[in-house]
Order: structure tokens, then sequence, then C-alpha cells
């Protein structure tokens, strides 16, 4: 069985594309090859700047003959209906076969295809996977038409057999034809030559200057990099990003370690980082003991006489350049920090957040005013949250978040300390971005959690009020990310309903008024269609229109401010949905919970959740379930054919059985427990709780016929029922729980 190799020769390809071209290009030739019938043992894929390699071993030297039986018409059919058959089975008239059926004769054929030698599959489906690659973006030169990321220089596609003897799959693409050579590195190693496997395709690179693999690069660079840094008495900055992308630039990794000018070492550590990150691709080397950046690491393409004292002089200068710069934009911003940073918050009026939400200022207006209502709720002082507020987007207007937006916040914070604020300002400055993403860290400073939560709220409310969500995958405010940064400052730090109060405040400062009513009212049947309902027709008599009217409010204003809430309010419960998936939580256990009062307090609601969880992967937890499920299931069905409710009066001195008066007992016993547990909030308990009634429901049923003849026995057996269904519904929905 011979084994394929592929590469795909070129001009230098983008870091950021090769690893994703690499698979790319593993899954369309190995894909197009199986579906041709050629099967295989195994594939791999490996990038270099210039290079896209594919190896596939135990490759079949052709495809097998197929047989396909294909029904045809009826033989009374029409003509053309009976020719198109013909050409779409590829068969004459008299190759078909007539069988007899219920509705008449059918033609059959029977359509044979005989198997193809590899290299006219692997040419065809190349050719198909080079002209139609999934290249972010291509180019065209010369007089061609094919596009690919660089000019592709070469093709080389050999089939190697058992015995080492290698062949050339012929193939030609715009006057690139295929061969068996390859090209070592560009300066140390250039001309072509011939291989004839893969093993010996690689070792050939590698005596040419070339390490095909990408992790075999990152790694000889983490090395050599960590034990230079090591020698020195330094650490490494580990990036795990930027060694990835610094793999991908070179084909022979030659690692060297520079000194940075005394100048510059009292710049922050991330402004150096960052410089030398963006525009020098250079790994940093910080001191351990004192955390500061003195050195960097530079990787280059190729080694040279002088061990690199040239390439290093050449990086140096220009690294000298770029940190001038960082140094001129600290001092220029520290002046203006020390003297209260004042110019940078006048100049946000003239910086536009949104046409539809005003400025940078009037955001900052509103968030400051947001965090003040937020702050006694979280725990700290009012001013100091509206002070932290009012700075934390003042290093915006900064010259270095200018020219590195990625460290806004943290100068922020640099700044607020040069400028003598207190500590939990210039930590809110940095910290009131967070989390940005499932993985960072939460602020639990409560002056960082009050800004954090009103510049998330105040981005949400805003773009509710203007009626401007994500939609689909577009999302171009990060409005999700908003959301589930709300709901982990709410849970981790276990902040108790802030949507009650937050949000009507933060749809008040954007022009919809919510002050009069209560909100939560309209969500104690959690139900997205009846919420709308409900809010659409919502009643609004005389006295009340009067009340709305001295307070300045129009109440169909107020009806739109309530649906915003009730929009919103479903996106958070969406993404808690997101939230609580990676902890095993069950959307139906999930929604079970929303539909309970109260499902604004997303603290609460995950704990109930959680517990509620927790209960079902129990055998007691699974066994009530299925108890409440067929209590629920007979006591509906007998409401709706007798149209009564059942639901009071249930009395022990009508049970007729051990098993009945046991579980009166036991439901005298665990319903108060259940609900003390539960207007403690200790959701743990309540289930515990529930859990003991497990064995007597299911001993009652097992032993009492509820619809029985005796009338009086059947009613109070039904409102038996109601009594199991009312304590389990206090806990959560179970109706809304799949079996």
């Amino acid at each position: 069985m011979p084994d394929l190799l592929i590469e795909l020769f070129s001009e230098e390809i983008p870091a950021r594309m090769q690893v994703r071209a690499a698979a790319d290009l593993r899954a369309r030739m190995t894909d197009a090859l199986v579906e041709a019938g050629l099967t295989y043992a195994g594939a791999a894929a490996f990038s270099t700047p210039r290079r896209l390699a594919l190896t596939v071993q135990g490759l079949l030297a052709e495809s097998p003959t197929t047989h396909e039986e294909r029904k045809g018409p009826r033989t009374d059919a029409p003509e053309k209906a009976i020719e198109g058959f013909l050409r779409g089975a590829g068969v004459a008239r008299e190759d078909l076969e007539v069988r007899s059926e219920k509705k008449g004769d059918v033609y059959y054929a029977r359509i044979t295809r005989p198997g193809r030698p590899a290299e006219a599959i692997i040419a065809e489906a190349l050719e198909d996977v080079i002209r139609y690659f999934p290249w972010p973006k291509s180019m065209r030169w010369g007089a061609g038409s094919l596009r690919w990321v660089r000019p592709l220089h070469s093709i080389l596609c050999i089939l190697t057999d058992d015995a080492g003897e290698a062949r050339v799959v012929p193939l030609e693409i715009d006057g690139i034809s295929a061969g068996d050579e390859t090209e070592g590195h560009r300066f140390m190693a250039p001309g072509r030559v011939r291989v004839t496997s893969f093993d010996h395709y690689r070792a050939t690179l590698a005596k040419r200057h070339v390490i095909l693999d990408a992790e075999e690069r990152a790694d000889m660079i983490w090395q050599d990099a960590t034990n230079q840094a090591f020698g020195s008495g330094l650490e490494l900055v580990e990036d795990r990003g930027l060694l990835a992308e610094v793999a991908g630039l070179v084909e022979w990794p030659v690692v060297l370690m520079g000194g940075i000018e005394a100048e510059f070492l009292d710049l922050p550590p991330e402004v150096l980082q960052t410089s030398m990150k963006e525009h020098q691709k250079f790994f940093s080397v910080r001191n351990p003991k004192t955390g500061r950046i003195e050195k960097f690491v530079t990787v280059a393409n190729r080694e040279t006489a002088d061990g690199g004292a040239t390439i290093l002089a050449g990086n140096q200068k220009v690294l000298s350049a770029r940190l001038s710069d960082a140094k001129f934009f600290w001092e220029n911003d520290l002046r203006i920090a020390e003297t209260g940073g004042q110019a940078w918050l006048d100049a946000l009026a003239d910086v536009t957040f949104h046409n539809k939400l005003g400025s940078q200022a009037e955001r900052i207006e509103r968030i400051a005013a947001l965090a003040r209502e937020i702050a006694p709720k979280v725990g700290t002082d009012p001013d100091l949250a509206e002070q932290a507020a009012r700075w934390a987007k003042a290093d915006l207007s900064s010259e270095m978040v200018y020219e590195f937006p990625e460290l806004q916040g943290l100068m922020g914070r640099y700044y607020a300390e040069a400028a003598g604020m207190p500590a939990e300002v210039a930590a809110a400055a940095q910290e009131h971005y967070s989390p940005l993403g499932p993985s960072d860290t939460v602020p639990s400073a409560p002056v960082s959690v009050a800004v954090a939560l009103a510049d998330k709220l105040d981005l949400l409310t805003g773009f509710w009020a203007i009626d401007e969500k994500p939609t689909g995958s577009k999302d171009p405010f990060a409005l999700r990310r908003a959301a589930l940064g709300v709901i982990r400052l709410v849970v981790e730090n276990d902040l108790r309903a802030p949507m009650a109060y937050a949000l009507p405040f933060g749809f008040e400062a954007h022009g919809l008024a919510m002050s009069i009513f209560d909100p939560r009212l309209f969500f104690k049947s959690y139900d997205g269609l009846k919420i709308v309902a409900a809010l659409d027709f919502m009643p609004v008599d005389k006295e009340t229109c009067d009340q709305l009217t001295a307070h300045g409010v129009d109440h169909k204003d107020l009806r739109g401010a309530h649906l915003s809430y009730a929009n919103l309010l479903v996106f958070f419960h969406d993404r808690l949905k997101v939230y609580l998936k990676d902890q095993a939580i069950r959307h139906d256990v999930i929604d079970a919970c929303i539909a309970m009062d109260g499902n604004d307090d997303l603290a609460l609601l995950v704990k109930r959740a959680t517990a509620l969880s927790d209960f079902l992967k129990t055998d007691d937890g699974e066994n009530l379930l299925q108890g409440f499920k067929r209590a629920n299931n007979l006591l509906t069905q007998a409401e709706e054919k007798d149209g009564v409710e059942y639901s009071y009066g249930a009395d022990v001195k009508f049970a007729e059985t051990d098993e009945e008066r046991a579980l009166f007992a036991a439901l005298d016993a665990q319903e108060p427990v259940i609900r003390a547990a539960l207007e403690a909030e200790d959701f743990a308990a309540a289930m515990s709780g529930m859990a003991a009634l497990r064995a007597p429901i299911d001993a009652f049923f097992e032993a009492v016929q509820i619809n029985t003849d005796a009338q009086v026995v059947r009613r109070n057996r039904l409102n038996l029922l109601s009594r199991i269904r009312r304590i389990c519904l206090e806990a959560a929905d179970l109706t809304r729980v799949e079996g």
C-alpha cells in the first residue's frame, strides 16, 4: 500500500494562517480521497513559512470496483423520463432489467463503476483542493488564474510503494507541474533536492536547515530562550500566542538575547512587553527579584558567522526607537495624570460612543450614577464608587492607550496611582473591564465590582433601550460577553438581586421610566410569550394614569420600559444557560428554576438550579420526579374531566389504607421543613426534605387506586395529589423537567 507525500511550496505564508491551512489541507484532501474510494491508515499535515506538507500513509493503490442497483421509472412511463434515467445511470436501454411489481413493470439498472488508479484520483483531488483552497485572503500573480495566499512556486506530489520506489503523480496547474523535488532554507541551503518518501523528505529538510514541524520549532525556541534567560539569572515571560506566531515566522530558529537600554528600564513592564511584542515580535525577559523587564529575546531565521551580533545590533537600534516613543508617551501622560487628568475627561466629550447613545463622557456620567446606586448593595462607599467610575475610562484619551489599545485599564491604574488617588480607584480602573471571558478572573473588591457592573449594565440597557440587540452571529458591541460578565460578577460574588434595582435605574438613564411598578410582578410565570402579552395588554385604569402623569411618566413609555426589561432578562437567562452548561446543569433544570418568583436574582437562581441538579442525579430525586409527574398527570386529567380544581380539603380521616395515612404523615412532617428551608434559601436542605417524600409517595401509588368508585375517597385522594404537587412546585417548576 503506497504512501502519499504532498508539498505546496510558495512565498512566505502569514504565520496566523499556517496552522489552519495545514488542517484544511489534511481535511479536504483526505475527505476527497475517501469519497473517491481510497481509504488510508493515517495522515498528518505540517507547515513552515514557505510550505504546506501532507503525508498520507497506507493508501490504497486503486479504488475498488463498485456495483450499484438503481430503480428507474415504470416501463410505460413517458419516453423523456426513461431517457433521463438512462443518462443519469450511464447505461443503454438494452442494459436495463424489467421487474414486475405491484404497480406494474419497472426498469432497473445495474451500474458498475470500475476502480481507478490512485494517481488519477490524487491528481484530480489535489487540483480541486488547490484551486478552491479556503485562504482568508489570496492573490493572483503573473498571467495565470490561480489564486494562492502568496505566489505558488512548486508542487511536490509523489507515491512511494512498499519497496521504497517513488513515482510522481502527473499533475499540472497553471503551468506548475508536480515533481519530486523540494527546496531547503532560503539563505542557508538554497536549491532544489529530490526526495523519495516522507521520512526522506523530513530528514532532507532538517539537513538543509528546515524544521518541518511547527510544534518542534516552538519547543526549540522555548527551551533555548528559557535556558539563556536562566543563565543570566532572569526568567522568560511566558506568551504562548507569541511563541506560536514566531514559530510560524522561521524555518530554522536561532534564539538571540539582547539588552534594553537603562533609560527605558523604569517604564511599566507591561508597556515594554507590549511594545516589544506588537512591533518587534520579541519575548520579554524579566528580573524575578524586581519584576522589571531588563532584556529581550528575538528569534532569527538563520545562523551567522558572528553569532547573531549584527542581527542583535540592528534589532536593538530599532527597539530603542520604539521605546523612545513609548517613553515620550509615558512622560506626557504622567504630567496630565498628576494634574488630575481633567484634560482627558474633557476630551471624551468629543468621542462618540454610539450615535444613539451619546459620547463617552455622557456614558461615563451614566456609569458613575449607576455605580453610586450599586455601591451600597455591594458594601462600598457611593462616593468612592462614583470617583472610580468617573476615572475608569480616562486613560482612553491618553497617548499610551491610543498607541496600544490593549493597555486600556492597566494604564488607568498606573495614572491613578501617579495622581495619588485611592488604591480602590486605581484597582477599579484596571479591573472594571473584567471578566472578559470564561477563564478571566472576576473582580472581588467592592469598588471594582460596582464599577464593573455599572459599565456592563449601562452597555446592555443602552442597546436594549434603542432596540439594537445581538442577532445570529453578529454582536459588534460584545453584548453577550457583557451579559456573561454580569452573571459571573453576581454569582461569584454572591450578590443579591442586582437586576431588581440596577436595571430599572439603567433604563431610566436611557429615557425609559420604570419607577412606579415593580417589574418583577410580570415574571411570576416565566414564559416569553406570556410576558409580551401581559405587557401589551397591561390594564392601566384612570387612577393609575393620573398617578403616572403626576410623576411625569407616560404609561405607554412605562409599558415599553417593562418590555425592554423583560427582553433583557430573557437574554440574561439565555446567557445563564451557557454559563451553567459548563457546570453540567441541564437546560430543563434551569428552566424549572427560571419559572419561579425572583428569577431576576441570578445568584439565587444558580443556587436553586445547582441544588435541583444535584438532587435529580440521585435515585431519590429521579424517583420523586417520576412520582410528581404521575401525580400531576392524574390530577390534571381529573381536573379537565371534572371541570373543577382539586386544591384543598385532603383529610386523613378519609384515608383507607396504611400507605395513605403514611403519606399524610410524611407530608405533615416534611412540608414545614421544606418551606422553612426555602425561606432560608437553603435549597440543599429543601431537596433533602423532598427526598424524604420519595418512599411514601412510591408506596402510595403502589397500593392505592386514585379513581375509585367512592367519590368522597376519590376527591380526597385527588386533593392529596394536589398537596404533593404544591409542595414539590415550591422548590422548582418540575413540570419543565424532562422525565
